[in-house]
C-alpha cells in the first residue's frame, strides 16, 4: 500500500513516527508532506523520516488563505507521482483537498472541537474521521470513535521508554526537584482571540517554586522574553518527554503537552481559555487541573505544592487510565492495514478496538 501523510505540526511527526515505522517494516510504502513549522523538520529528521517542504503557512486571514491554495496544489502535483492508495492526516485541509483531486480516501484524526476553521475546510472531503471517545462534536456518518488520545500513539508504555540520562543533560542531581512550564505563540487559526498565563502571573509562579526550591525550565514556542529566556530548556526536541516524565510538576498553555504530562503522570496545570473533551477526560481521571484563565492559579498550585506524594497520587491514578484506553498507534495499523472492511467493523463492533490495549 502506498499512503501519503501529510504533517502540519511537530505533535503530528509524533503520532505518526511509530506508524510509519511499523507499516514500513511490513512494505508498505509513504510520501511525507510536512510544514515548516518550529522543529517539526528536526523531529522528521530524527526519526530518519524523508519528508517534502510544504513551507511556512500564512499569518493573516489572507495569507492562510493564499497558503491553502498552493498548499493544496503542492499535494496534489505530488501526489499525482507518487500515486498513493489513501490519504492519511491529523485534521489536514490540504491532504484532504489533494485527495479527493486525486479522487483517492482521506483518513484524518482530529481532537481539537475549538478548530472552527479546520472543522468547516476538510470534513467535506474526508472519507473517515477518527475522534477521540471524548470528543464533543458529532461530526455524522463518517464519524468513528476510539477510547484513546492522541497521545497515547507515542506515550504508551509499548513505545515510550524514557531517557535514563536526563537529568545528567539538564545538569541536575537526583536530588533536584524541578517544573517545567510550556509557553505558546499563541500563532494557530484556532488561538486567535485565546490567551493562557499573563506575563505578571508567570513570574509570581516562577517565584514560588524558587522558594520552595524547584528548579525551573521552560520550554517555549519562538523567542521568550528575558524574564524567561535564562531559564529555557536545552535540550534535543526529541527529549523533552523524558524532561516531562522525570519532572515534579507541569504548567502550561499548551493542550498536547498538558495531556503529555498527565498520560505520563506528572501532575499537569494546563490554562487556556479553550477546552476540549480530552481535558475534561484527564480531569476526571485526576491527572489534570484545567483553567480557561489565571484566576485562582497561584493559590491551586501553592495547595498542590504541599502534597508530599502528589507525583506518586498521579502515577497510580495513571494506572487506571493505561487500563482503560487502548495503544492508538496499534489501532491504527490495523484500521489502514483493513481499510475500507475496519470502518464496517467499527461501525458494527466498536469494542473491537479494545484488541489493542
Amino acid at each position: 500500500m502506498k499512503i501519503l501523510i501529510d504533517i502540519g505540526h511537530p505533535a503530528h511527526v509524533h503520532y505518526f513516527k511509530n506508524f510509519i515505522k511499523i507499516m514500513e517494516s511490513k512494505g508498505h510504502e509513504f510520501l511525507i508532506t510536512a510544514r515548516d513549522k518550529d522543529i517539526t523538520f528536526d523531529l522528521l529528521r530524527k526519526y530518519d523520516i524523508a519528508y517534502l517542504n510544504r513551507g511556512k503557512g500564512g499569518r493573516s486571514l489572507f495569507g492562510k488563505l493564499l497558503y491553502l491554495v498552493r498548499a493544496d496544489f503542492f499535494i496534489f502535483r505530488k501526489a499525482k507521482l507518487f500515486k498513493p492508495d489513501l490519504f492519511l492526516s491529523f485534521s489536514s485541509a490540504y491532504a484532504a483537498h489533494a485527495s479527493k483531486m486525486v479522487g483517492k480516501p482521506h483518513i484524518a484524526f482530529d481532537d481539537t472541537e475549538h478548530a472552527k476553521f479546520e472543522l468547516l475546510i476538510y470534513p467535506p472531503f474526508t472519507d473517515v474521521l477518527l475522534n477521540p471517545k471524548c470528543f464533543q462534536k458529532d461530526l455524522g456518518a463518517k464519524q468513528i470513535r476510539f477510547d484513546s488520545y492522541m497521545e497515547f500513539s507515542y506515550l504508551h508504555p509499548d513505545f515510550f521508554k524514557p531517557n535514563d540520562s536526563i537529568r545528567a543533560l539538564l545538569k541536575i542531581s537526583e536530588s533536584d526537584k524541578f517544573v517545567l512550564f510550556r509557553f505558546i505563540s499563541w500563532g494557530a487559526s484556532h488561538d486567535i482571540g485565546q490567551s493562557g498565563i499573563p506575563n505578571n502571573t508567570k513570574l509570581e509562579l516562577i517565584k514560588l517554586f524558587k522558594e520552595k526550591g524547584y528548579k525551573i525550565f521552560i520550554s517555549g514556542e519562538g523567542s521568550l522574553s528575558e524574564d524567561f529566556e535564562k531559564y529555557r530548556v536545552s535540550i534535543s526536541p526529541e527529549l523533552i518527554h523524558s524532561v516531562l516524565n522525570e519532572a515534579a510538576i507541569f504548567i502550561g498553555e499548551s493542550g498536547t503537552m498538558a495531556t503529555e504530562a498527565a498520560i505520563l503522570g506528572t501532575p499537569s496545570v494546563f490554562v487556556n481559555s479553550l477546552d476540549a473533551g480530552v481535558f475534561q477526560d484527564e480531569v476526571k481521571y485526576g491527572l489534570l487541573y484545567s483553567y480557561r484563565n489565571a484566576n485562582g492559579l497561584i493559590e491551586k498550585i501553592s495547595n498542590l505544592l504541599t502534597i508530599d506524594d502528589l507525583k506518586e497520587q498521579h502515577l497510580l491514578r495513571r494506572e487506571k487510565l493505561l487500563n482503560d484506553k487502548i495503544n492508538v498507534t496499534s489501532f491504527m495499523v490495523w484500521f489502514i492495514e483493513n481499510y475500507p472492511q475496519s470502518v464496517k467493523t467499527m461501525k458494527e463492533n466498536p469494542d473491537y478496538q479494545y484488541r489493542f490495549k
